[in-house]
């Protein structure tokens, strides 16, 4: 059974792993991925630490960047267009303040249960993207 984002990455998260980090560990554990993409992850944690673009999707837009940027066949930009739309069609917007307004406790249960959701969501959509874009992936 080939391994998926959707199956991996949640996980991580209810592990202790940031929404960025699960996202890259994931990638690891495909074999899209170094483990130091986890490291590099960290900082996007918590929309970067002060709330803007979602962990989770900057952890996914890393991962479009390593798979098909400068270096492989340059179409992340076009990717990333693609993997924007489709989270906002779901979720409406990117930021971490907007998506987690309703969660004053930063480490509550609940806000970490609707960022699990948020993982998932990304790992959905990367699933769906790189299967597509399988064949042109070089890692």
């Amino acid at each position: 059974m080939e391994k998926k984002f959707i199956d991996i990455a949640p996980n991580y998260f209810k592990q202790g792993f940031s929404c960025s980090e699960s996202i890259a560990k994931a990638a690891v554990d495909i074999g899209y991925a170094d483990e130091k993409l986890v490291s590099v992850a960290t900082g996007f944690s918590g929309g970067m630490s002060n709330g803007c673009l979602c962990g989770a999707v900057a952890g996914s837009m890393m991962v479009l960047g390593l798979l098909h940027g400068k270096y492989a066949d340059n179409t992340a930009r076009s990717l990333a267009d693609e993997f924007y739309k489709k989270f906002t069609s779901i979720h409406k917007v990117t930021c971490c303040k907007v998506l987690t307004k309703n969660f004053k406790d930063f480490h509550s249960p609940e806000r970490k249960a609707h960022c699990v959701n948020m993982v998932a969501d990304c790992s959905e959509i990367l699933d769906e993207m790189l299967i597509k874009e399988k064949e042109s992936v070089k890692i």
